[in-house]
């Protein structure tokens, strides 16, 4: 079994033992701590699992169950961009079907796959939540809006190319998909606040509501 070298073990214990300290019960950091050593090794290696088991005083089989249970945890390693096309109802008659059968064949790797420079991994995602833009792509959780099949290609073979590629909305530059996890583990990158989350389409009921004026019911938000 592979285990951490003596400094990025003591690193990453740093790390866990910030998080674990935000909760009244260890156990609650497990989420994040999988996003932590998912940031270290690019997914929930076996020794990750070991390591979350050990701080928080779980069985290792506890570990594994939930890191087993969420499709964010990888089980092997994922590219520095993971790409994700949506494939629900909306997305998928809008093009997101043809986006993924296109990409698929262009990039030369599948579902959970992982292209052969360790560049990008393709995933097939249900439900991106930003329908009104849709056909939606995310690059390590970062929107790209109103994509089409030749957009998308161009997007991978930009990452691949090592160029600088902006998400539609949030932040103006992309993070590693190890960084991202590390976000998720609750250790910000400082990003957070940057940029719009939400535009267009998003906000145009709220236009049309102060344009005339109107208001929720009282008592509408209680």
């Amino acid at each position: 079994m592979t285990t951490y070298s003596p400094e990025v073990r003591e690193r990453l214990e740093r790390d866990a033992k910030e998080i674990i300290g935000r909760y009244p019960k260890s156990r609650s950091a497990l989420l994040p701590l999988l996003h932590l050593v998912q940031a270290e090794d690019g997914y929930v290696s076996d020794a990750g699992q070991e390591f979350c088991a050990e701080m928080l005083g779980l069985t290792k089989a506890e570990v594994v169950g939930v890191s087993t249970f969420y499709t964010m945890y990888k089980r092997k390693p994922a590219g520095e961009f993971h790409v994700g096309v949506c494939i629900n109802a909306l997305c998928a008659i809008m093009g997101g079907d043809q986006i993924w059968d296109e990409l698929t064949e262009h990039v030369g790797v599948g579902n959970g796959e992982t292209t052969g420079d360790g560049k990008v991994s393709l995933e097939r995602l249900e439900c991106n939540a930003a329908c009104d833009f849709a056909p939606v792509m995310m690059v390590n959780w970062e929107f790209f809006d109103n994509q089409t099949p030749e957009t998308a290609k161009k997007l991978v073979d930009d990452l691949r190319a090592g160029k600088e590629v902006a998400p539609t909305r949030g932040p103006a530059r992309l993070c590693s998909f190890k960084d991202a996890s590390r976000v998720l583990a609750g250790l910000p990158d400082g990003q957070a606040g940057d940029g719009p989350s939400a535009a267009g389409p998003s906000l145009e009921g709220l236009k049309i509501a102060k344009a005339n004026g109107w208001t929720a019911p009282k008592g509408a938000s209680e």
